[in-house]
């Protein structure tokens, strides 16, 4: 499959998904359907599928040391050893998992190899591709906490001041004298922007082009989706806040009540984030919890000055050379081989 069907299978999968409510809501009216039991669903799929996959990385062995070092290892006393990308405590690894989770440490580094004229070849920093993983990922993670107002009753004030400043920006004035249009969430557009920027350099850039899989793509366009809708419903096509608050505070309490009259672009959105929700634990987003998990990044390079035993040795019986002389020391004497035992 060429990059091309493999673009067209996504789209055409998530465009799919994302209009099978709208038919659902307009031809059978199925609001607890895709208000109540696919939500639990994909939460449940969500939960349990997560949980399962880290468990199962858990209890994997890990059969060699085998940290990814970049700098100095700890060795005599008087080299400087790198602490953080060569690290041989576990406050090192700390701090290099803060720096990876936080910062995207490793990324930050990377650069590309690229054939220039001459012939010669250069190495060039990902800076483009560094910037918008980190703004795509705070951009979502921002997102989802700001959705928390719809499913607290009190809102908590962290939530209520993480809106006041990403909504800093005013639209302009409404229609109306002293009405004012909503403020601008700056983390929905930088989260469209970012995602449309990570499809476009899959597209772009030929190298990452042809290891793309359709797999790749799919949760681009679903995010991609789920942005686009919930920018719609709030700059564009209305729906009835107070509806889905009762919704959701209904779903968060266990006592789901689906309301009339929220609107199908509503739920075109919730069953695009329910798709994501159950798609997480079986794709390559799950590295969200993997990071914890990766040997290559939590573990100590100490192997000069603490053994690292290898947790599937099993006992194993071994022929020792005394067993082996006296099963063939007749022939090893006639053969002229010298023996410790005449």
């Amino acid at each position: 499959m060429n990059f091309i069907s493999g673009i067209i299978l996504s789209f055409i999968t998530v465009l799919v998904l994302v209009f099978i409510p709208f038919f659902g809501m307009q031809v059978a009216n199925l609001q607890f359907v895709f208000g109540v039991i696919i939500p639990y669903a994909a939460i449940v799929l969500f939960l349990v599928g997560v949980v399962g996959r880290l468990l199962l990385w858990s209890f994997s062995a890990v059969p060699f040391r085998i940290p990814t070092t970049a700098g100095q290892q700890k060795s005599l006393p008087w080299i400087k050893p790198n602490k953080i990308e060569n690290p041989s405590s576990a406050a090192g690894v700390f701090g290099r998992m803060l720096l990876e989770i936080l910062l995207f440490r490793s990324l930050f580094r990377n650069s590309t190899m690229e054939f220039r004229e001459g012939p010669r070849v250069t190495y060039e920093w990902e800076k483009w591709l560094w910037l918008s993983a980190i703004l795509f990922h705070y951009s979502f993670a921002v997102v989802l906490i700001r959705h928390l107002r719809f499913f607290t009753q009190p809102v908590p004030a962290f939530v209520t001041m993480l809106e006041s400043l990403d909504a800093f920006m005013q639209t302009g004035i409404g229609p109306l004298p002293g009405l004012m249009l909503p403020g601008m969430y700056l983390s929905g557009i930088i989260l469209l922007a970012a995602a449309g920027y990570l499809f476009l350099r899959r597209v772009y850039i030929p190298t990452v082009r042809y290891i793309s899989l359709p797999t790749d793509y799919f949760p681009l366009f679903l995010i991609l989706a789920i942005a686009t809708t919930g920018i719609l419903m709030r700059y564009l096509l209305k729906v009835d806040v107070v509806g889905v608050k009762e919704l959701a505070l209904g779903l968060a309490t266990f006592h789901p009540v689906v309301p009339q009259g929220i609107g199908v672009l509503f739920y075109m959105h919730l069953f695009s984030v329910c798709c994501l929700f159950a798609y997480f634990p079986f794709s390559k987003l799950v590295h969200l919890g993997g990071v914890f998990l990766s040997p290559t990044r939590i573990m100590a390079n100490n192997n000069r000055f603490v053994r690292h035993v290898n947790p599937w040795n099993y006992p194993v019986k071994v022929h020792t050379y005394d067993e082996y002389e006296e099963e063939f020391r007749e022939k090893m004497v006639e053969a002229g081989i010298p023996v410790e035992k005449e």
